[in-house]
């Protein structure tokens, strides 16, 4: 990462923005990070840039004045070359890749949540069979139990 000019930002850069925060007395630095969507005002004192980050799925932009004695030092991460100068376009692409990702994540648990369901009908039809023969078997021993009643009691009878 190396250190450039104010001068040299342009849109489609990527850059790291060193600023100074005051905060309950004490001064800290803030650091920014995200591609450059434009740049206003080019070198007057008023010049401003916008910074675009996704952070956890949101995207969040900044306006930062170019030539403020807050700003530290500015650091080029990657340098992007754009041929427009102004990407204000890829706030929608970022928001059409962010929900084809949660397309994909909700099809995917789609996907998991059949298979656990297969696989909970399968386990309940094979309790629901072994209950059965269980129960089949409860059956027929009451059925040959009955039959052996009847025997005895025709047999009686016959007496």
């Amino acid at each position: 990462m190396t250190e450039i000019k104010k001068e040299e930002i342009k849109p489609g850069m990527t850059i790291k923005v060193y600023q100074k925060i005051k905060e309950e007395g004490k001064e800290k630095t803030h650091i920014l990070e995200g591609l450059v969507l434009s740049r206003k005002h080019k070198n007057e004192p008023g010049g401003t840039i916008t910074l675009r980050r996704t952070i956890d799925g949101v995207g969040v932009e900044w306006i930062l004045p170019l030539f403020s004695p807050k700003i530290e030092k500015i650091e080029l991460i990657k340098e992007g070359r754009a041929r427009r100068a102004k990407l204000y376009y890829i706030r929608e692409k970022s928001q059409r890749e962010v929900k084809a990702k949660l397309r994909s994540r909700i099809k995917q648990d789609k996907r998991q949540l059949e298979k656990t369901g297969q696989e909970i009908q399968n386990k309940n039809q094979e309790k629901q069979s072994e209950e059965g023969k269980e129960t089949n078997e409860i059956i027929e021993s009451e059925q040959t139990a009955e039959k052996t009643e009847t025997q005895e009691v025709s047999s009686t009878e016959q007496k």
